[in-house]
């Protein structure tokens, strides 16, 4: 298939996707068996902010942002703009203009693998940003891409309409079709996390708690005194 712009994506459920997001990146990640990170190569420009929204996915040529100016009309209130190059790039090809159509449009936030510039404009605008530097090259518009087609982030394949959460523990895309049961999952980690948070403020040992005893004894790890150690029982 050649270079194409798809119109017509399908999302997930808007309140779902507002419930991921309040969880945030780390237990919904623990929640899908620790899956869906996008790397620990983008990092946010803000402090403080998590989001969750569809992804709306854009394949760029390195140094070349057409491709964003056209996934700005695909994009739609809830959105998240989800952007990489064919091949690595750190240009900054996204700034403050960009960020005002999107805004006005209701996206909350854009991920990157690239480079972003005018950044102390989007934090005082209240644009969110994750991406993979802070650049103020600049790109030109002339190497068509695709807009609305799957792209791999940090080795985390993402498809147009699936649910992306980021804060400042990264970010985490859920398939859009397991957004419904990501939830679910995560409702039931936080419910178990609220009540060892309890037994551990009550003094309880994780160790107890979570039966690592045991874990540590089937691995061969043994609790010897400091005189045994010294003499060389180990």
């Amino acid at each position: 298939m050649g270079h194409v712009i798809v119109t017509d994506i399908e999302r997930a459920d808007a309140a779902t996707i507002d419930a991921l997001a309040a969880h945030g990146v780390a237990t919904v990640h623990e929640a899908l068996g620790r899956t869906g990170l996008a790397g620990v190569s983008l990092r946010p420009i803000q402090d403080g902010t998590r989001i969750g929204g569809s992804a709306v996915t854009v394949l760029n040529w390195p140094g070349d942002n057409l491709m964003i100016h056209a996934a700005v009309e695909q994009c739609r209130a809830g959105d998240v703009l989800v952007v990489t190059t064919v091949s690595p790039s750190l240009d900054g090809s996204f700034g403050e203009l960009f960020a005002t159509a999107l805004q006005h449009r209701g996206v909350r936030g854009l991920v990157t693998t690239g480079g972003v510039r005018d950044v102390a404009d989007l934090r005082s605008m209240g644009f969110p940003v994750w991406s993979g530097a802070v650049n103020a090259q600049g790109t030109v518009k002339a190497t068509p891409g695709s807009v609305n087609v799957p792209i791999v982030v940090g080795g985390t394949i993402v498809r147009p309409g699936d649910v992306i959460v980021a804060d400042d523990d990264g970010v985490l895309c859920v398939p859009r079709e397991e957004a419904p049961s990501a939830l679910a999952a995560s409702d039931a980690r936080l419910e178990k996390e609220a009540a060892s948070r309890v037994a551990y403020r009550n003094g309880e040992l994780s160790l107890v708690r979570n039966g690592l005893r045991e874990v540590l004894a089937d691995l061969g790890v043994s609790y010897i005194t400091q005189a045994e150690y010294d003499n060389g029982r180990h």
